[in-house]
This record gives structure tokens, C-alpha cells and sequence, in this order.
């Protein structure tokens, strides 16, 4: 005999912190050593309603999203840590517009791209078998901070550098595991 309860949730196990990964579509390097990310934070601005009693709170039309943060672990050769650096420095070309134009010039096909200076960005949830749950898609990151990295000989103990970026963009998306349709 089978009960079914459609307003039970079906499966009970718990969602795990570490269960996750993140892949940038522009730097494949900062993927692999990502070790902290969370799923930024969601705002619907409102507007009040004028009432000659109480003015009424309604929902507003824009939403704001957080910024995305990224903790990885820096390799040894700073290969993640400078795909970062440079996509910053070529956004800002503290130096020379050439900076500017590298970024956003398209290796493959020799011509600018004004869209080099964007990457798509997916986060992937996964279950207790560390398959697809759910993944956030994010359009349009680009990165607006990268933490120093801060060198000490008097260290007695090996601590591996970490470093964190943090990116704006311009819409995330919640999908399913099928990476097509909402959850």
C-alpha cells in the first residue's frame, strides 16, 4: 500500500555546505580551486502607498541583487590570482589604453568584442552524491575587487594563500539540474 502526501516534501536529506562548485566561463583556472561562493543576496525594493491613515507598503517594481563573492585557493604559479588581476586591470587600464584593448579584443577571431570584458558564471548545488541539484547562472559578471595576498617568513606553519574576488552582474537565474528550466 503506498501513501502519497503531496505536501510532504519527498526527499529529507539536508543540503550541504560543501557541496558545490563554480565554474567562469572567461577563466576556467579559477574554477578548480574554488573553496567558499554563496548565492548572493535578493532585494524587491517597495513604494508606499499614500492612505489617509497609515501609508501602505506595495511591492515595487526593480529588484537589486548582492554582489557575488568567490574564495579560492591560489596556485602556486598565481595563474588563478592574475587571471583576475589582469581581468581587472584591463577593465580599469590604469597604464595605457592598450590594457583595455587586449581585454576586449577576441583572440580567435583578431576583432574587438566589447563583450570580453563580461563571462558568464554558473554555480553548481550539489546533492549528498555530488550531482546537479540546481545551478545559478549568472550574466555578465566582471570582477570589482581581489583581495591582496600578504607574505610573512615568520610564519611557523604553512597556510596556502586564499584569495577572494568579487564580481557585479546583471541577473542571476536559479535553474535545474538540466540547466534549462527554473527550479
Amino acid at each position: 500500500m503506498t501513501c502519497n502526501f503531496p505536501n510532504q516534501i519527498a526527499n529529507r536529506n539536508f543540503l550541504s555546505p560543501v557541496g558545490f562548485k563554480f565554474t567562469l566561463a572567461k577563466e576556467p583556472k579559477v574554477s578548480f580551486f574554488c573553496n567558499s561562493s554563496r548565492i548572493p543576496d535578493i532585494n524587491l525594493g517597495t513604494a508606499v502607498q499614500p492612505s489617509y491613515l497609515k501609508d501602505v507598503d506595495v511591492p515595487g517594481d526593480k529588484l537589486s541583487y548582492g554582489d557575488f563573492s568567490l574564495r579560492f585557493l591560489v596556485d602556486e604559479n598565481l595563474e588563478n590570482y592574475m587571471a583576475i588581476h589582469n581581468w581587472l586591470t584591463g577593465l580599469a587600464y590604469p597604464e595605457t589604453a592598450e590594457q583595455f584593448k587586449n581585454l576586449t579584443t577576441n583572440e580567435d577571431l583578431g576583432v574587438r568584442d566589447f563583450q570580453e570584458q563580461f563571462s558568464d558564471g554558473s554555480l553548481h548545488i550539489l546533492n549528498s552524491n555530488f550531482r546537479d541539484v540546481a545551478i545559478v547562472k549568472f550574466k555578465d559578471l566582471f570582477p570589482v575587487y581581489l583581495t591582496s595576498l600578504e607574505f610573512e617568513a615568520s610564519d611557523t606553519d604553512i597556510n596556502y594563500f586564499t584569495a577572494e574576488a568579487t564580481f557585479k552582474y546583471t541577473v542571476y537565474n536559479i535553474l535545474a539540474s538540466d540547466n534549462r528550466t527554473p527550479l
